[in-house]
């Protein structure tokens, strides 16, 4: 998904329950509405997005017009992602580096890869098999940081791979889609480069400054930033979709079809490379999702900006289907019981007791 915020809430540093948030201030009634705010979210994403696929399908002349905005609707749900992060999210990769990177290069080596497999498998066409490697190409979409705390998963690690991610991805996502997706269509790795620069990390800078001089402003207006980040999701949707609208028909099935296979695989290799290097569940659970769910929005744009409308249609389904499978394994993780919480969880939990 692009991808609501992720919750503020249930980070496992935050303050406890009886008084303000240690690093910012807020009281712990703020923090679980702007988390109840970001769950809702997350669930309703799907619905506004098939919406928004089918009003773009149906009436194709009312969005497709409106094609050059995609960018800077990225843009606004990038800086929303900013206005949640704080400076302890950039310390906890410091805390477990080797786990952060750990799934930063488990993302950026299985799910380009995966893609690649699936095209290859299914025998896309090139300008769909190319939207489906820009998809593995992508950084981590933060709608993983939501349903990682739905799994009871270690959501303060999967913040900080979303992070991370992100801040790579101005590199690695051309380099890959050059190298992966060069033999099916011209691959512009510079003017990629500058676009993934300017949608996604100068956004998310700002709004991490925004969020260091009027935190107490962005923590009033944190239950409204997802759904205002859901909106924008199912604007780009509804244009990706009318741009393609004509093709829809013929290769939706294919393109879902795709979409499914590269999702799941991607969530089977995160938790199998977590429980291969013998990590807690909590950390199981956040790697799955880190791995599988992608910034499926950023891949539409520089789909849409860079090769064609029907390359784009894979990160718009993509975009759909990812936060169905997510809240689905999420309910499932939900219910089944684990042996030890998060390292964090657990120093926290110490600390407090000594306190």
């Amino acid at each position: 998904m692009s991808d609501s915020p992720q919750p503020s809430a249930p980070r496992s540093d935050r303050g406890s329950a009886a008084g303000p948030d240690s690093a910012t201030g807020t009281s712990s009634t703020e923090k679980s509405t702007a988390d109840r705010s970001s769950i809702i979210a997350v669930t309703a994403l799907p619905v506004l997005v098939v919406l928004a696929g089918v009003a773009g399908f149906l009436s194709p002349d009312t969005f497709t017009p409106l094609a050059p905005t995609i960018t800077w609707s990225l843009g606004v749900v990038m800086f929303f992602m900013g206005l949640t992060l704080t400076l302890p999210d950039f310390a906890r990769i410091a805390k477990r580096p080797w786990i952060a990177v750990l799934g930063v290069v488990t993302q950026f080596v299985a799910m380009p890869l995966l893609g690649l497999l699936v095209v290859t498998v299914y025998n896309l066409p090139a300008e769909i098999a190319v939207g489906v490697i820009l998809v593995g190409c992508a950084p981590g979409g933060t709608a993983s940081n939501v349903v990682t705390y739905l799994a009871k998963g270690d959501v303060a690690l999967s913040v900080s791979i979303t992070t991370l991610s992100t801040l790579c991805a101005p590199v690695l996502t051309p380099l890959l889609t050059l190298w992966l997706a060069g033999s099916y269509m011209d691959v512009p790795f510079w003017s990629m480069f500058v676009s993934i620069c300017q949608t996604v990390l100068v956004p998310v800078i700002v709004g991490v400054l925004v969020r260091l001089v009027a935190s107490k402003f962005v923590d009033r207006i944190a239950p409204a930033l997802p759904w205002l980040a859901s909106l924008a999701i199912a604007y780009i949707v509804a244009i990706v979709v009318a741009g393609s609208a004509g093709s829809i028909a013929t290769a939706g099935i294919l393109v879902l079809l795709a979409v499914i296979t590269h999702n799941l695989l991607g969530l089977g290799v995160g938790y199998g490379v977590a429980a291969a290097c013998r990590l807690d569940t909590p950390t199981r659970r956040a790697l799955a999702f880190e791995v599988g769910l992608q910034n499926s929005g950023l891949a539409s744009t520089l789909a849409t900006t860079y090769f064609s409308p029907l390359a784009a249609l894979p990160g718009a389904v993509f975009s759909v289907w990812h936060n169905v499978s997510g809240a689905v394994l999420a309910s499932i993780f939900a219910r089944l019981p684990y042996g030890k919480p998060p390292a964090e969880a657990t120093d926290q939990s110490r600390t407090n007791a000594s306190v």
